[in-house]
């Protein structure tokens, strides 16, 4: 049961509107009033002062036998003399009151003892909360059961005998014609002083129809249904015979709530009490929990003089106790803020009881500092004294973090550039004033030619200071207005603001590429960069910063297409080589479902027997739309989509099913190489997946060899040798392919467990006739040797190419010299037509 709404005062909830009228006014008189401002009570006024007061359940005391009863002065019917309480006291003091004088109404003054108002007991019990109580008591105890029925055509006069007899507020009056039940009420016959005539039927001034209530509905169902009709009666009838059985009044429930609340009033008392006991411990355990705070305490006078501060107080402000005790507060002070701010915060303060907020002051060593701060103003009970408890905590570390975290949100960490988020917010308004302005402005996507390989090679310490010598050489080509962000990674985006021309876009463009063309010196270190930078313009290419955005990022894809370290103005062509490019995306996705993917095989030569040494598979895509798709064009979707392991496990199980297939067939291929993805090697389940598929098909692993090229080393050399030895664990070889076209670091076919070396078709191309590329393949074929690796020249096309790595030894050739890449079923008739020739 709620008990906060004891700490409501009278002035909370009284009424202002008290009628009155002098001591000498009619009766007659008086009820007009009454009925003219809808109150149940009026004052009576003799002179200046309130003598007595009149309610409507008076009425039924009247002499109505006297025929100038009507005329009688109210003041001497009045009931004398006027209960009062102060404005201020509390609703627990009135229902006291109401109790101790058996009385309903109350004058309200206020702190001058002028008459301000009246407050009833209805007032108050309508005001404790307490009507959920009612859901909890049925009408069945509460409503009154001897309940007098007269007959319709009884006269007036008999409802006054029997209301005055019986003591009760009203009556009921049957109409058996009409079969209705209908009240007279109190009020009623108040009101029936200003026409009074004894002798009409009890009908005539009757209330009806009435409502009805059962015994079973609670007080609450009823109290509610009272409120929302505005009625202060109700019927009682039996649920199952329907007979009228009572009669429930408003006051049947108040007095209910009455006496819950008064119930509930002695739990308080009683909880008083234990707190009165408990007082002095409390005040106790108080000291001891200011003095262990955390958070610095101090507390004044309404003077502004310190009387108390707790431990905390003097570890964060560097003042003892006694330093402060009996001092302003003001020696506090930074100085930081103005008089205003001050006067702000007491007006708040006075209004409310309580201020928070920020607030600097400054440390006895002149530090400054942050607090966030709490003053409350604590009045002393039975005193006028005032207190006021400061309470602050140090937030200078937290504020430090919070503008850090803002920082994060709108500003690049590593190069301080605006970010995603904060170069949105100032493209949407720069296009705002664009378009007001009809002015044109250009978007400007810029993307680091190769910064993976330097990440890789030189480590991410080395690509974050590139990035931010890249940031501050185009920052310092800007002018006043205009933005250059960085999105994430090595991408930048550039606002230009009022572009005049569009050369003036291309000569900006230019020059950003002449600038980062000049080496960068990282650490011991001198790097070339290269940019590719795409643009589009408003309006022409974009009216909203996504299509703007969107064109320019196509444009510098296609700088990149062209051969990187350029620059490319949007076109409407490049959107549809765009547009393209995501629907190869979303056939990519669906061609894995529908195994659109098949092997081609083409076979390695030995140079000695001129026999078939080997095969690899190489993937190719039917698409049954677009025809035969290039890998150059799907290998790279498939590692930008994240799918490329995925193809890779598919490969791999095939490759060994087709192997497997061909033993069954009795061809004697010696081995199947099948190339691998950096991303799949570093994911450090590639032994794993070909086990299974060697387990799965019955094959040796002699039979298979995975070729990798030397990228897939660069970012993890241990998990790739740990990952090597487990293939060769299996008996499966291992081929460095496109040798000599990376990194060609030396010492990874010392550390790495390899088996064959596969020179790149890009030196094999140029000889024997280019001297310089002719020695390199004599060089990498001798190394090859030394370190007892086989040898396969790829894109082996001519037949001087041939004689010449025979030559030098080469052992084996590949190329279509020899045979292009086959379909499964043209492979097998070339192996045939092979074996039979040789």
């Amino acid at each position: 049961m709620e008990t906060d709404n004891r700490q409501l005062q009278v002035k909370d909830i009284f009424s202002n509107q008290l009628v009155s009228c002098s001591w000498h006014t009619p009766l007659t008189d008086a009820v007009k009033q009454m009925k003219a401002h809808q109150v149940s009570a009026i004052f009576v006024l003799k002179g200046d002062d309130i003598a007595g007061i009149w309610t409507e359940s008076d009425c039924v005391k009247l002499n109505f036998e006297n025929p100038t009863f009507t005329h009688t002065p109210i003041g001497a019917l009045m009931a004398s003399p006027v209960h009062a309480i102060g404005i201020d006291k509390t609703l627990g003091e009135a229902t006291i009151k109401f109790h101790q004088l058996a009385i309903r109404h109350l004058l309200v003054k206020d702190e001058n003892k002028q008459a301000v108002g009246v407050v009833s007991l209805s007032d108050i019990v309508r005001n404790q909360g307490l009507d959920h109580y009612l859901h909890f008591r049925p009408i069945e105890d509460h409503f009154e059961r001897k309940v007098c029925i007269l007959k319709s055509d009884d006269c007036i006069s008999r409802a006054i005998e029997v209301m005055k007899s019986q003591r009760v507020t009203a009556v009921l009056v049957y109409n058996q014609a009409l079969e209705q039940y209908g009240i007279v009420t109190q009020r009623d016959i108040a009101y029936m002083v200003l026409n009074p005539d004894w002798q009409i039927p009890c009908w005539q001034l009757s209330s009806y129809p009435m409502h009805y209530v059962t015994p079973s509905d609670s007080l609450f169902d009823a109290y509610r249904l009272m409120t929302t009709k505005s009625i202060r009666h109700l019927v009682v009838k039996d649920a199952n015979t329907h007979e009228v059985i009572g009669l429930l009044g408003l006051k049947n429930v108040l007095t209910e709530i009455e006496t819950a609340y008064c119930s509930e009033l002695e739990k308080v008392l009683a909880q008083r009490d234990i707190a009165l006991q408990k007082s002095e411990k409390n005040l106790y355990l108080a000291n001891r929990i200011i003095d262990a705070s955390l958070d610095g305490i101090m507390i004044t006078r309404s003077t502004g003089e310190i009387i108390q501060v707790n431990p905390a107080f003097s570890a964060l402000t560097g003042f003892h106790d006694y330093e402060v005790l009996g001092k302003d507060p003001s020696m506090l002070s930074s100085g930081l803020h103005g008089e205003e701010y001050y006067q702000q915060m007491w007006q708040q303060l006075s209004e409310k009881g309580v201020w928070q907020g920020e607030i600097c002051n400054r440390k006895k060593n002149g530090d400054v500092y942050v607090e966030w701060l709490t003053i409350i103003e604590i009045k002393e009970p039975y005193s006028e004294d005032v207190l006021y408890a400061a309470i602050f905590s140090d937030i200078t570390e937290r504020k430090n973090a919070e503008e850090k975290i803002v920082r994060l949100a709108y500003f690049d960490e590593l190069t301080s550039l605006p970010n995603r988020r904060l170069f949105h917010d100032r493209l949407s308004m720069a296009l705002a004033s664009a378009h007001r302005d009809a002015q044109t402005l250009a978007v400007m996507f810029i993307d680091l030619d190769r910064f993976k390989e330097v990440n890789d090679s030189l480590g991410h310490s080395a690509g974050d200071q590139l990035l931010v010598q890249v940031s501050e050489r185009i920052k310092a080509m800007l002018k006043e207005g205009d933005t250059l962000a960085r999105l994430g990674g090595d991408e930048f985006v550039i606002l230009l603001t009022e572009v005049k021309d569009i050369d003036g876009v291309v000569s900006f463009a230019n020059r950003i590429l002449q600038q980062l063309s000049m080496p960068f010196e990282l650490g011991e270190v001198c790097v070339a960069a290269t940019a590719s930078i795409g643009a589009a313009i408003y309006p022409e290419d974009g009216l909203d910063s996504e299509t703007l955005l969107k064109h320019a990022d196509v444009a510098m894809y296609r700088s990149k297409e062209i051969g990187r370290n350029s620059f490319q103005l949007y076109k409407a062509s490049m959107n549809a080589r765009s547009l393209e490019r995501l629907s190869m995306l979303s056939r990519f996705q669906s061609a894995l479902e529908n195994s659109e993917f098949e092997l081609y095989f083409q076979p390695l030569q030995c140079l000695t027997s001129s026999r078939i040494n080997s095969v690899e598979c190489l993937l190719r895509w039917q698409d049954p739309n677009l025809g035969m798709i290039s890998p150059a064009q799907f290998i790279p979707l498939a590692e930008e989509l994240g799918l490329i392991t995925q193809l890779d496990k598919w490969v791999v199980n095939r490759a060994c099913e087709q192997m497997a297939f061909w033993h069954s067939q009795g061809a004697e291929i010696r081995r199947i190489a099948i190339n691998i993805s950096a991303q799949f090697l570093s994911q450090g389940d590639l032994a794993l997946t070909v086990a299974n598929a060697l387990t799965k098909h019955r094959l040796k692993g002699q039979y298979l060899e995975i070729e990798l090229t030397e990228s897939s080393f660069i970012s993890n050399l241990h998990e790739a040798k740990m990952q090597l030895k487990q293939l060769k664990s299996l008996g499966v070889s291992i081929a460095l392919d496109d040798f000599g076209t990376g990194y060609s670091a030396l010492s990874y076919l010392t550390k790495l467990p390899i088996d064959i070396l596969k020179i790149d078709a890009s030196f094999i191309a140029k000889i024997p006739d280019e001297y310089g590329n002719s020695e390199i393949v004599s060089a990498i074929i001798a190394m090859a040797k030394a370190l007892n690796l086989q040898v396969v020249a790829e894109g082996v096309e001519k037949p001087e190419q041939r004689q010449f790595l025979q030559k030098l030894g080469c052992h084996t050739l590949q190329g279509y010299l020899f045979c292009k890449p086959l379909a499964a079923n043209n492979w097998m008739n070339f192996y045939n037509s092979a074996k039979l020739t040789s």
